[in-house]
């Protein structure tokens, strides 16, 4: 997991590596949101508990359950501690996303699941900027970004994908990525 980023440094550079990465990868079939690669894995830094994870999630079409549990610790509630369960094809929307990106940067966390307290409590403090039925209270949605890739070209990639929701957050500096219905929203 140590390779050196591959992220590429032009516009016109990155639509080819994501074009080449949807092409000659397999990728996914979203009935049940199954992504094929032989290993998947995932790296972390969580910006508001200052942790990191970086580990091996799946081997061929099985998911490891010691490293589920650890993610679903690791994407907690930063605010009240609460663990929830994060469903895995978030995991698997994360990973083919960073195939498109074709970086091993780790992502970093903005926020992971909410509990609905929480999730109430950011709701009436925060204005329109958290749903009422937000899918991190499911463990069906993260906000992220990703170290030296803009935060645009974040957005697009995952657009790209058409694997859920898509939000754009500038002034707040991140991307939502959802694995609902597939939408978008933000600037």
């Amino acid at each position: 997991m140590n390779h050196p980023t591959r992220y590429p440094t032009s516009r016109r550079q990155w639509l080819r590596t994501a074009l080449g990465a949807a092409v000659a990868a397999p990728v996914l079939a979203l009935p049940g949101r199954v992504w094929a690669a032989p290993v998947r894995e995932l790296a972390f830094d969580h910006l508001h508990t200052h942790e990191q994870i970086d580990l091996v999630y799946a081997r061929g079409d099985t998911y490891v359950p010691e490293a589920l549990g650890r993610l679903d610790h690791f994407l907690r509630d930063h605010y009240s501690g609460e663990v929830g369960r994060i469903d895995p094809g978030l995991h698997d929307l994360l990973h083919a996303l960073r195939r498109v990106l074709a970086t091993d940067r780790p992502y970093q966390v903005i926020s992971g699941y909410r509990s609905p307290r929480t999730n109430a409590h950011l709701k009436a403090t925060r204005g329109g900027g958290v749903a009422t039925r937000s899918l991190h209270m499911d463990g069906q949605a993260i906000d992220i970004r990703v170290s030296g890739v803009p935060l645009a070209d974040l957005r697009d990639a995952a657009w790209s994908l058409q694997a859920g929701g898509v939000g754009y957050s500038p002034r707040q500096q991140f991307v939502h990525v959802d694995i609902g219905r597939v939408r978008r929203w933000g600037s």
